[in-house]
């Protein structure tokens, strides 16, 4: 394993591998500075050929190259902390070892930065869904809020009726799942055409229970082009996630963005049980914004809920109360700093950021469109 990972790195540090890096990271920071351009040459010029060679290469295989990838990243980190330990205890560590490792350490990162951006990651700098839109997203007042809030709970309790056990145990079958999560985008394409989805691959993640200790629902591997789900979560969320998933594929890569992306597909979906997963989703992001700004409001918001709303919202706080650990908030930490630096500055709440973007859809095309 030393003699294979060592070999990997003489081979790919050569001089011409540095100066392209270099080259490469000052290219993809200059480009990241005009949204414009990016959103022209990147997401809809570069990413979309490479998006679609990505999933036409993996998504036939019905389990995560993306997830393996992370598999052996995390095995050599593991071996190259072993090494580290085994020869500092020893007493063997050089001045030549160290330098040596921090040559390796900075290629690393230069070599995954790069690679990175050019494959999913200058899609953090397009102008995004916004322009394509032609949305004023602002700040909302409660008075905004309330309304949102108050349509989100109607549609989420009439959606409620409709859901039959029958329904949510047909998505049980991911096939089923993941094949009618790209139907919501067919059908969003009448509407939007940029939202055109083609060559599906999306799979559910091998480490689903751990993401549950963990704290993660599903996440895209920009290195394999591969949606993941973490199917272990309660039925009722699979499908706003797995929509969520999908457009990050499209190139959404903001969460904020991917929320809305999601509702628009899930709501021109003819399906109940996505319709009703997207409201329930929306619904817990708008209640929360309501909560932190009038108690008293959020209580007579909760006093309307209908019985397998209020049902679902329990199994919902069960499930992730069974999976608290003191992991979890460190990797949260983690997550939103990584959130931070790729250019979303509110961290884990620009998840929540959707409810500005849903208050500014309404203001523009009314609330009938929620």
């Amino acid at each position: 394993m030393q003699k294979f990972l060592s070999r990997l790195f003489d081979h790919l540090m050569k001089s011409w591998s540095w100066v392209l890096l270099v080259l490469c990271t000052v290219l993809i920071k200059w480009m990241s500075l005009y949204p414009g351009r990016v959103e022209e040459y990147y997401t809809y010029g570069i990413y979309p050929v490479i998006s679609r060679v990505q999933r036409l290469l993996f998504g036939w295989i019905p389990f995560s190259i993306g997830d393996l990838f992370y598999a052996f990243l995390v095995l050599v980190i593991l071996f190259r902390t072993f090494r580290f330990f085994k020869l500092l205890f020893q007493k063997k560590l050089t001045r030549k070892y160290f330098a040596s490792g921090l040559q390796q350490a900075i290629f690393f990162f230069l070599f995954v930065y790069v690679f990175f951006n050019l494959l999913w990651g200058l899609n953090y700098n397009r102008t995004g869904i916004a322009a394509q839109l032609h949305l004023q997203v602002k700040p909302y007042s409660l008075t905004d809020l309330d309304t949102l809030t108050s349509v989100i709970q109607e549609k989420l309790n009439d959606y409620s009726e409709f859901v039959t056990e029958g329904q949510r145990d047909s998505l049980d079958k991911k096939r089923r799942l993941f094949n009618e999560s790209a139907n919501a985008y067919h059908y969003a394409e009448k509407q939007f055409p940029f939202l055109k989805y083609r060559s599906g691959s999306v799979k559910p993640s091998l480490y689903s229970y751990l993401g549950n200790y963990l704290g993660f629902q599903g996440y895209y591997n920009p290195f394999s082009g591969e949606a993941q789900v973490n199917t272990t979560i309660p039925r009722f969320l699979e499908p706003f996630v797995t929509a969520h998933e999908l457009a990050h594929q499209l190139g959404y890569a903001k969460e904020n963005e991917a929320n809305f992306v999601a509702f628009l597909a899930c709501r021109s979906f003819p399906s109940p049980g996505f319709k009703y997963s997207m409201y329930f989703d929306i619904y817990n992001y708008a209640i929360g914004e309501v909560r932190s700004r009038d108690t008293a409001l959020t209580r007579s918001f909760q006093k309307k809920l209908k019985p397998r709303v209020i049902s679902d919202i329990k199994e919902y706080r069960d499930f992730y109360r069974k999976y608290q650990n003191p992991i979890e908030p460190v990797i949260m930490w983690g997550y939103g700093h990584y959130l931070k630096a790729n250019n979303q500055p509110a961290g884990k709440e620009t998840y929540n950021e959707v409810v500005a973007w849903l208050i500014a859809y309404y203001k523009k095309y009314g609330v009938e469109a929620l």
